[in-house]
């Protein structure tokens, strides 16, 4: 009965990983669709928007006894302390892209995995193994390679990437907390209801009419983001902050590939390099995982 009980464990957190990894690659898309409309439009209506789409499509999928289900729900007041940390890591980090190039961006920004380990401990009281430390700063060395931030000075647009780092690893560690206590469905009403709550003036005062191409990404942002969020705290649910926040590196293949692929963004050796350490890192953990709970087993 005990190694059935292991197992499913073991798999639960490999499951965790799997939800986690695709929640990102997700949301490098949905990042990658953003950067094509913040030219054109504010960060407020792109929020506004995709806050709308995801409710619309919660709507469809759970009916009124969603919504009705929400409002009684014991995480409403966690989830707007959550949802405002989101919100503030947000805003910290678009309006940052409007003056930093996209390597420099994420490179400041990659402090955030390491931000979410050491709260895990502070906060959750979780338990992280050197071997899970030694992932993360690997991951974190992969990004400072890739990147090349030796040339960065202190600014406004740096100091709001670095808020916006805290702000997301605060929001990650207390998504942790809220995701074990009430299904996804719940989690996703109300993350994007109080996202459309708080974009909507601003939206409005800064509105510009999308056109046809607009629209089209606009859906496609909330489509992108209310996959992203439900893969995201479904990974949450079945692994540890400190086990998948490493998994958070991978954004940065996939935002080099899609720069590639919409951009023709070519990346230097040095982004091969510190991809190579990046996905190390990452198959560092799950190795470290199986090895763990096999160990267990036996």
């Amino acid at each position: 009965m005990a190694d059935v009980v292991i197992l499913e464990s073991r798999e639960r957190v490999l499951a965790g990983i799997l939800f986690t990894a695709a929640a990102y690659f997700l949301f490098s898309a949905q990042d990658a669709s953003i950067k094509l409309l913040v030219a054109g439009m504010s960060v407020w209506q792109i929020m506004f928007f995709r806050s709308i789409t995801v409710l619309v499509a919660c709507g469809a999928i759970g009916g009124r006894r969603l919504f009705a289900d929400t409002i009684a729900s014991p995480i409403v007041r966690p989830m707007l302390v959550r949802s405002a940390f989101t919100l503030a890591a947000w805003l910290c980090y678009y309006n940052a892209a409007r003056s930093l190039q996209l390597a420099e961006l994420t490179t400041i920004y990659y402090a955030a995995p390491i931000i979410v380990t050491v709260l895990s401990v502070l906060i959750l009281g979780e338990r992280v193994p050197l071997l899970r430390w030694i992932a993360v700063f690997i991951g974190f060395i992969g990004v400072f390679i890739a990147c090349d931030p030796t040339r960065l000075g202190i600014s406004l647009p740096v100091l709001l990437v670095l808020a916006a780092a805290v702000f997301w690893g605060i929001a990650v560690v207390l998504m942790r907390k809220t995701a074990i206590q009430e299904r996804t469905t719940i989690l996703l009403v109300l993350n994007n209801f109080y996202f459309l709550l708080f974009s909507a003036v601003p939206a409005l005062l800064w509105w510009h009419m999308p056109d046809a191409t607009q629209l089209l990404l606009l859906i496609g942002v909330g489509g992108l983001g209310g996959l992203a969020q439900y893969m995201l705290f479904e990974g949450m649910k079945r692994a540890p902050v400190s086990i998948v926040a490493p998994f958070e590196y991978t954004s940065l293949v996939w935002a080099f590939a899609l720069g590639y692929a919409i951009w023709s963004d070519v990346p230097r050796a040095e982004v091969f390099a510190g991809a190579a350490l990046i996905i190390g890192a990452g198959l560092l953990v799950v190795g470290n995982e199986r090895f763990r709970k096999r160990s267990e087993a036996s």
